[in-house]
């Protein structure tokens, strides 16, 4: 059999996103097949190359936001076209590859809820943004463009968004959750949780909900923390943002600071998640999250929003509640009803039987299906 040549386009790597996450676990179920040629094209790439792994260093100048994307776009395409790859899978919106993982779901949609959050000054600004536009029409055209085959996205809500937008038949999107590993994420029992809790410095007997994002405005940190000074809850704070000190000063005005607890940007996740009683992430909007798959394979329940794709995996008041990211008085409410934490609950089983199938190997089982219809 032929050599396939397969190339990943992304402009750039870090180990902690979920593009990444995804991408690695494509790269570790195509490195399987002898028959593959494994390439990445990036600009910087942290992940260290494996053996037959190929990185094409695509880093030309750049000057503003919009010279950083439209040259990366020519670039990298110049550089496929060239190499005459057998199939190109873009995480970047750049018209001409083969197939494109919506990773990001449809710019207009999210500068929609974005624009919930800010004056209308400013959301007058954010659609006029050259920068905003340029995004929009990359978008258009890459999906109009002929050489598309295949979309990959994360959850039903942006396959629906993609049809909607883009008039893109439905059988041409792919849904394709995340792969989860349910043996690095699971569920401690009563004494574990309490021991992680003495590790951490946490309050031993409170109730504990965790917030697990960088980037605070778009998965609703302040709807978070508004609806936590309603309760009687603490809430855990992992990720980090450039403006983290404003969040601050939000919980010292609600008279809730002596239970926001930021912790940072944290490695072992499983133990963050054991320590808690729920996940709250009231995102603005999220195509779907890798934190909920993580929080559910730890048997926690699940508060977000009707914005976020991971919301399908909730039966409402069964393994958590969905509600509007801007409504603080549902958001409370929705936490006062979670039922108390105990180890091995029919919600903290069912919680995790949900993702429990999205396997690194049915990953791959879907990957090399939409593979070879595209090579057919």
């Amino acid at each position: 059999m032929d050599t396939i040549r397969f190339v990943i386009v992304r402009q750039k790597y870090r180990p902690d996103g979920g593009a990444e996450k995804f991408i690695s676990h494509t790269l570790e179920a195509l490195a399987t097949s002898r028959t593959i040629e494994l390439n990445i094209i990036a600009r910087k790439w942290k992940y260290k190359p494996k053996e037959r792994l190929t990185l094409h260093k695509c880093d030309p100048l750049q000057w503003n936001r919009i010279s950083r994307e439209r040259r990366f776009a020519n670039t990298a395409r110049a550089l496929w076209q060239r190499e005459n790859f057998n199939i190109v899978q873009s995480h970047e919106r750049i018209a001409g590859c083969d197939i494109y993982r919506a990773g990001d779901g449809v710019h207009q949609i999210w500068l929609e809820q974005r624009s919930r959050v800010l004056p209308k000054w400013h959301q007058k600004l954010l659609f006029l943004s050259p920068y905003h536009r340029y995004v929009i029409k990359s978008e258009q055209l890459m999906y109009q463009a002929p050489e598309l085959k295949a979309v990959i996205c994360n959850s039903r809500m942006v396959q629906k968004e993609i049809t909607d937008q883009f008039g893109l038949h439905k059988n041409k999107i792919h849904v394709i959750y995340n792969a989860i590993n349910t043996k690095e994420f699971f569920p401690a029992d009563e004494l574990q949780r309490l021991k992680i809790r003495k590790l951490f410095s946490l309050p031993l007997k409170a109730s504990l909900m965790i917030y697990v994002g960088s980037g605070f405005e778009r998965k609703g940190l302040k709807s978070a923390i508004y609806a936590i000074s309603k309760t009687h809850y603490y809430l855990i704070v992992v990720g980090r943002d450039k403006a983290e000190k404003k969040y601050h000063n939000i919980a010292k005005d609600l008279s809730c600071f002596n239970r926001i607890i930021f912790v940072g940007v944290q490695i072992n996740m499983c133990l963050w998640y054991q320590a808690a009683d729920g996940l709250l992430l009231p995102t603005l909007y999220d195509p779907c999250p890798n934190v909920i798959l993580e929080a559910m394979a730890c048997g926690l329940p699940i508060i977000t929003s009707t914005t976020c794709g991971g919301s399908e995996f909730i039966l409402p008041g069964k393994n958590g509640y969905i509600c509007d990211a801007m409504d603080i008085k549902s958001i409370a409410d929705a936490i006062m009803a979670l039922p108390p934490w105990t180890f091995n609950s029919s919600a903290s089983k069912y919680a995790r039987s949900q993702v429990v199938p999205l396997s690194s190997r049915y990953l791959s089982q879907q990957l090399f299906s939409l593979y070879r219809k595209i090579l057919h």
